[in-house]
C-alpha cells in the first residue's frame, strides 16, 4: 500500500528523514580493496540504487542484476573517483550507463500492456493489489526520467534537492516532472476506479 498511498497523500511537507550521507573516503578504502567499505555502501544506498534501477529496467530481476553490476563496476572503478561531493550521482551515472550498454549489447525492449503487467511473474513480489497497480502506471505511463524522480521519492524517501542533484537536474525541474507523473498517475487510478 506504499505506493497508492503515496500517490493520493503526498505531502510536500513530509517529515521523512531518508537523507544518504556517503562519506566520499569509503571510495577510497574501495579502492584499496576495503570490503568492509563495500558494505557500508551498500548498506547505505541499496534501497535508492534498487529504485533508480526500477527505473530504468521496469523489470524486478533485471533491476537486480544491473544493481550487482553497478557495485562491482563502482569496486573496480574506485580509484577513480573524483571527491565532488555527489557521490550519489556518480552512482547513478554508472547505473544508467551500465543499463544503456546492456540494452545496447541485448538490443532488446520489453514493450508490455498493462494487463500483462498485472499477471507478469516479475512483479509477484509486489503483493499488495494497490501496489500492482501503481507500478503498473509507473512503467506504463511514465517517462524515464518521470519514473526515476517518482521511484526514487516514494520508494527511496529521497528529497528533491537530493533527486536534482543525483540526477543533475534543476529542483524546478524536478518538482515540475514529479507533479507531472503524480498528475497522470492519479489520472490513470481515477479512470481504473471508474471502469471497475
Amino acid at each position: 500500500m506504499l505506493l497508492f498511498t503515496f500517490v493520493y497523500d503526498d505531502n510536500p511537507n513530509d517529515n521523512r528523514n531518508n537523507k544518504i550521507e556517503i562519506d566520499e573516503k569509503l571510495f577510497k578504502r574501495l579502492a584499496k580493496d576495503d570490503m568492509s567499505a563495500l558494505d557500508e555502501l551498500y548498506a547505505l544506498t541499496e534501497r535508492t540504487m534498487y529504485a533508480y534501477s526500477l527505473s530504468l529496467t521496469r523489470d524486478h530481476q533485471v533491476a537486480l542484476d544491473l544493481m550487482q553490476d553497478t557495485y562491482v563496476k563502482i569496486l573496480s572503478a574506485a580509484h577513480l573517483y573524483k571527491p565532488m561531493g555527489k557521490p550519489l550521482a556518480w552512482m547513478f551515472t554508472i547505473a544508467k550507463n551500465l543499463h544503456y550498454s546492456n540494452t545496447k549489447k541485448e538490443k532488446r525492449s520489453i514493450p508490455m500492456e498493462p494487463e500483462e503487467v498485472a499477471d507478469d511473474r516479475r512483479f509477484s513480489y509486489v503483493t499488495d493489489m494497490d501496489d500492482r497497480i501503481v507500478l503498473e502506471g509507473v512503467l506504463s505511463l511514465l517517462t524515464e526520467e518521470e519514473r526515476e524522480i517518482v521511484m526514487l521519492h516514494a520508494v527511496s524517501g529521497m528529497k528533491h534537492k537530493e533527486i536534482a542533484d543525483g540526477l543533475g537536474l534543476n529542483l524546478s525541474t524536478t518538482l515540475s516532472k514529479y507533479h507531472r507523473a503524480l498528475k497522470k498517475l492519479r489520472e490513470y487510478l481515477e479512470g481504473k476506479e471508474a471502469r471497475a
